[in-house]
């Protein structure tokens, strides 16, 4: 997408609030009690947790984060594209540069928790054609029914 525009992001803008408490309204109402590990505020303003945001003009398009969970490997948190940029490529892009940092950090390995279900199944696919494979669970999650744990090998 030519005219977005991706940066770090330190979660001040009041755009950028608003989508990340959508995203987790989102994980919130399409996940069963206690499976919800969307990080929030907070947990994305740590230390290791580098968010991007993606713009187009002014509207905020996508947000995304990583976090390193140390020993090269890194996790793919928040990801959410505004609804009105849907199916446009901001997903798409936001997953690239996340990779590509990772990857200049010398990770060796990125992964991540989803869920199941309608909700989940585009980012899913979306990691898939990536590359993305399903494995086990990985740090402290625990497996179930309804997580699923992708892995992309760098």
């Amino acid at each position: 997408m030519a005219d977005l525009v991706l940066c770090v992001d330190d979660l001040s803008r009041q755009p950028t609030r608003d989508l990340l408490a959508l995203h987790l309204s989102g994980m919130q109402a399409n996940s069963p009690a206690g499976h919800v590990f969307a990080l929030d505020l907070s947990g994305l303003q740590v230390p290791g947790v580098t968010v991007w945001s993606a713009w187009i003009g002014e509207a905020i398009a996508g947000i995304g984060a990583l976090k390193d969970l140390g020993d090269g490997f890194g996790e793919i948190k928040s990801m959410r594209t505004h609804p009105d940029h849907l199916r446009k490529g901001v997903g798409a892009a936001v997953l690239e540069q996340i990779i590509a940092v990772a990857g200049s950090r010398g990770y060796s390995r990125l992964s991540l928790e989803t869920g199941s279900g309608p909700a989940f199944d585009a980012a899913l696919a979306l990691y898939r054609r990536r590359g993305f494979v399903n494995g086990e669970a990985f740090g402290d999650y625990e497996a179930s029914a309804f997580n699923q744990f992708l892995y992309l090998d760098l």
